[in-house]
């Protein structure tokens, strides 16, 4: 069941965080499904701009139709990811999606607020929500390229501000964790500061709390690069990402979506690079696709006990009234 992401975020702040999850093709959308409905977890669907692309968003759009089809007990949100302003215009339009991402971070604070605010006014003239981003995350993602020089964590009073301003409903705010496989070198924890602080601030100037969004937040588990450089690949085996165990504690001071992509990347990458490298002379794709779904979902119902909403979804679905 489609649900919107506010419904969502009303259930869970301050108590878990709901997994937002990128897909681009059938085999990704199963194991999503398949892993939320084992661990009883709502979940976020994102899109990308890339992934729009990368087929057809109408086909996209019907594998999540029809997904949603086959798990009728499961309840989650369509997002759009990383948008820019004309891309949300048309996913607005097109009434299929419960929120926006628009990313204006890389203009000046001026600027985000005034592409943010117009936005934001069309999205919820139809019941959309809006996230977006103040603060700059370092590393790659598809099309979004920062460099650590130009990353900055965000202002916790131009947050306030940026809020009262736009009338954003999330804020994806740059904690200390960046895009793509080489997150941290050696031991660096997120900045919780940050998010006590914008959370204290709004509820200073009496406004009401705002969810934060975590982008870049996979966890590039050591075992995973070991396994796919074993058969073959040559990823930086000192790449990590974020400590699991610091979702649940950033959830309970406001982090609601945690975004987690490259993880299941790393996923595909180790299930292919394993079967093909023990079966050179194979060249059918659906007997690595059927273990690239059950290992993905494994890996979304793991996911999903770390975020805390694990075993949520009764309460999600009586808060919904369903």
């Amino acid at each position: 069941m489609i649900v919107t992401t506010a419904d969502l975020y009303k259930v869970a702040y301050g108590k878990f965080a709901i997994g937002a999850y990128n897909i681009n093709n059938a085999e990704q959308t199963m194991g999503l499904f398949r892993g939320c409905i084992e661990a009883q977890a709502p979940f976020i669907i994102q899109l990308s701009k890339g992934a729009r692309k990368y087929t057809d968003k109408r086909m996209l759009e019907a594998i999540i139709r029809s997904a949603e089809e086959i798990f009728p007990d499961a309840i989650f949100a369509v997002h759009l990811d990383h948008g820019d302003e004309d891309t949300c215009i048309d996913c607005i339009n097109s009434g299929f999606y419960s929120s926006v991402m628009i990313d204006a971070s890389h203009e000046t604070f001026e600027k985000n607020v005034e592409i943010t605010k117009r936005v934001v006014d069309l999205a919820h003239a139809k019941g959309i929500s809006v996230e977006a981003e103040l603060g700059m995350l370092g590393g790659v993602e598809e099309d979004i390229v920062v460099d650590e020089k130009h990353a900055c964590l965000t202002d916790p009073d131009e947050a306030v501000e940026f809020i009262r301003r736009t009338g954003c409903d999330a804020l994806a705010a740059a904690i200390g964790t960046s895009h793509g496989a080489y997150k941290f070198r050696g031991r660096q924890s997120l900045h919780f500061e940050v998010v006590e602080g914008i959370r204290d601030k709004l509820k200073a100037a009496g406004m009401p709390v705002t969810p934060i969004v975590m982008h870049g937040s996979s966890s590039v588990p050591a075992d995973e690069v070991a396994r796919i450089n074993a058969a073959g690949g040559t990823l930086d085996p000192a790449a990590c990402g974020v400590d699991e165990n610091e979702y649940l504690p950033a959830a309970k001071l406001g982090v609601t979506k945690v975004n987690i992509d490259t993880d299941g990347r790393l996923v595909w990458t180790r299930v292919h690079r394993e079967f093909f490298h023990s079966k050179p002379g194979e060249f059918d794709f659906r007997p690595p696709g059927k273990i690239f779904m059950d290992e993905y979902a494994k890996f979304i119902a793991a996911k999903s006990v770390k975020l805390g909403c694990a075993g949520t979804i009764p309460e999600v679905r009586a808060s919904l009234g369903k």
